[in-house]
């Protein structure tokens, strides 16, 4: 999306951006929100990496220190200890909580884009959706032209005897209606930009809107953000199951501890000889025997393996979802089609209408009325088209 200064948004075919698959991150440019919620999202992303980096390093134990005084009636002593306890071997463990990590976040970072992009696409929705209103309220004025062409064609006829004054009443409420449709559509406009004003900092003329082309269901699949966020949580789960069970397989830690004694005033200096420093390191092999190793092995196993069903369950999902989306995009089609082919019918009609106004036969106001509907049919055109955008958005929506 690029910024534009302009007075209205530019939907007209000729000015908009065409998005193909690949360029469609240029759409969703992330320009359109508001810099506090960008700095949220940029916050997150910062937290994500934080958090990753702390699990990485999670399988490493701190170095311990500690001091010990001893204020005893014979002697004082002062002591400060040095240890740790390092595994260093946990049957694939530590490599498996490495991986942990970086699964992790991979599936909070694609879940944030995932959040970003749905923010966005709101944005783009709400725009497409007032220029929409802006073409249902030209539309409108064209409508009450007519209808007030038609009050007063009923209202002469009925003074000359033509119509009794149930076609006129017909015609005025028909007009009362517009009149409160027009309102309406005022109110409705101005709650769209108020909701766009929500997310974006900016005025919304500020932006110009894309034009989506359609692309086939193995793009759509392989380059859905869902998928791709349920295959990274399937590879999370993946290597949570197999640290848990290491957890309970034989482990192989490192220790090392120092302690060094400090001077102190001792009432009895034959206790001198406690005043030595100890250094003690080895090797240790740990064994854990838990009741629970098998349900907390198992409870794992069964969640990654739900994670694969779920993986599968939303393919279908989303196959059905573009497969739904294409046959409201054909329903479009169809729509565009009938209307194309009546506004060839009015065209061909007011060519006559203004050969018989020449003629004398036909009245000014048979023409504008006639002039009014074909101008409508145009905006239904133009109506149309956006509602395919609509429809496209939400599959873009959904790419990475």
């Amino acid at each position: 999306m690029h910024l534009i200064k302009s007075s209205k948004v530019k939907l007209l075919l000729c000015s908009l951006i065409s998005i193909n698959l690949y360029a469609s991150n240029e759409a969703f440019d992330e320009k359109i929100i508001s810099d506090k919620r960008l700095e949220t999202f940029n916050l997150t992303k910062e937290q994500i990496e934080q958090d990753s980096s702390k699990l990485r390093k999670d399988w490493i134990n701190p170095i311990t220190y500690q001091y010990k005084k001893n204020l005893g009636e014979e002697y004082e002593t002062a002591q400060s200890i040095i240890s740790i306890n390092q595994p260093i071997f946990q049957s694939g463990g530590i490599y498996k909580a490495i991986k942990y990590a970086d699964s992790s976040y991979d599936y909070a970072s694609i879940e944030l884009d995932q959040q970003k992009k749905e923010l966005i696409k709101q944005a783009l929705n709400l725009l497409y959706n007032i220029e929409k209103t802006n073409l249902n309220l030209q539309k409108a004025k064209y409508t009450l032209e007519n209808a007030k062409i038609d009050v007063n064609r009923k209202k002469e006829q009925v003074l000359n005897g033509f119509l009794d004054a149930s076609f006129l009443d017909d015609a005025l409420l028909t007009l009362n209606t517009t009149k409160h449709n027009l309102v309406d559509l005022k109110y409705q406009k101005q709650e769209l930009i108020n909701n766009f004003n929500n997310i974006s900092s900016q005025d919304y003329t500020k932006f110009e809107l894309p034009i989506f082309k359609l692309f086939n269901e193995k793009e759509f699949i392989e380059n859905n953000i869902e998928l791709k966020k349920l295959e990274a949580d399937i590879e999370k789960k993946g290597n949570y199951s197999y640290m848990t069970m290491a957890k309970y397989l034989p482990s192989i830690n490192a220790f090392y501890t120092y302690s060094k004694y400090h001077e102190a005033d001792n009432k009895d200096k034959s206790k001198s000889d406690l005043n030595k420093n100890n250094e003690t390191f080895g090797l240790s092999l740990n064994i854990p025997l838990d009741t629970r190793t098998f349900n907390d092995i198992e409870s794992k196993k069964i969640d990654y393996l739900k994670s694969k069903l779920n993986f599968e369950n939303s393919v279908d999902d989303e196959k059905t979802f573009f497969k739904t989306k294409l046959e409201k995009l054909s329903m479009l089609d169809e729509r565009l089609q009938i209307t194309k082919e009546d506004l060839e019918v009015y065209n061909s009609i007011l060519k006559i209408i203004n050969e018989e106004k020449e003629a004398q036969i036909k009245t000014q106001s048979d023409v504008d009325t006639l002039q009014n509907s074909q101008k409508i049919k145009s905006l239904d055109l133009k109506i149309y088209e956006i509602e395919k955008q609509i429809e496209l958005l939400e599959m873009y929506a959904k790419l990475q």
